[in-house]
């Protein structure tokens, strides 16, 4: 089948085979036994095992498979179904284990439509449970800088807490495509960093302007959530950034709960490409 990934090194359309994917003049690229394709030239990797470990991908595949951000993912659901035809094309950016790509996709197929989705993150590690959560989404490792998808190809282009590549993004997105950037808000697991810290402060919210986008809106997504188990706080803490920066007393004091009622908040701020 065509895919709606391109070649990597000369640009050209891939045809998805059983086993490779391949480009007209030859290019060829393996396809996992879990489904994904490696598209990240050795000169876009800047090390040995770019994006998130083994450790960080199994915490993010086990929080997320509980449902605990079900709020968000039904957000995502309804705003890109009512912004899509009958036929979409999406990428999801960043994409992880698949969680929201996954969901995503199931949604549109539930209510009668065609979506053709594709998947790409920097890590070969979290890409194997995204290619096994959803056969019939495209995953390939790549870089959210180089993607691998033709200009103005995407009718949506879906980034959650992703580094946001305006440039690449403006170009794979079609006239009128929309672009869905998903941030924390301000208050995002403030009971989880008053555990972790001493003064703990909230995320900065803002509304800001990008070129070659106008603002569709902003929508926000509250909601409390009681994590069940020291395993489950545990997953949560290893998939934000407070795992690298937290001291050690901090990361004590969450060890020794087994329980948290914490608050999550998002806020999806939408743009149309002018």
């Amino acid at each position: 089948m065509t895919s709606l990934f391109r070649c990597p090194i000369c640009g050209g359309p891939l045809t998805r085979e059983e086993r490779a994917y391949r480009c007209p003049v030859g290019h060829s690229y393996d396809i996992a036994k879990e489904g994904y394709t490696y598209l990240l030239p050795p000169n876009q990797k800047h090390s040995a095992a770019p994006g998130d470990d083994k450790g960080m991908a199994v915490a993010r595949r086990d929080f997320l498979s509980k449902g605990y951000y079900v709020p968000l993912l039904n957000t995502l659901c309804t705003e890109i179904s009512a912004r899509t035809g009958n036929s979409p094309a999406l990428l999801d950016t960043g994409c992880g284990e698949g969680y929201y790509t996954a969901g995503i996709f199931r949604a549109l197929a539930e209510a009668g439509k065609d979506p053709r989705m594709a998947g790409t993150d920097i890590s070969k590690f979290i890409l194997r449970y995204a290619a096994k959560r959803e056969k019939d989404v495209e995953f390939a490792v790549a870089s959210s800088y180089h993607l691998p998808v033709a200009d103005g190809s995407m009718d949506i282009l879906l980034n959650c807490f992703s580094p946001l590549a305006l440039e690449e993004f403006r170009r794979v997105l079609k006239p009128g495509g929309v672009f869905l950037y998903v941030v924390p808000a301000a208050d995002h697991l403030w009971e989880l960093k008053q555990v972790l810290y001493e003064k703990p402060y909230p995320n900065e919210e803002k509304e800001t302007p990008y070129e070659g986008f106008a603002y569709d809106a902003i929508v926000p997504v509250d909601a409390r959530i009681h994590l069940e188990s020291q395993a489950d706080i545990h997953a949560l803490f290893q998939m934000t950034p407070y795992y690298w920066k937290t001291p050690k007393a901090g990361a004590e004091r969450l060890a020794a709960l087994d329980t948290l009622d914490c608050r999550i908040a998002f806020r999806v701020h939408i743009f149309r490409k002018l």
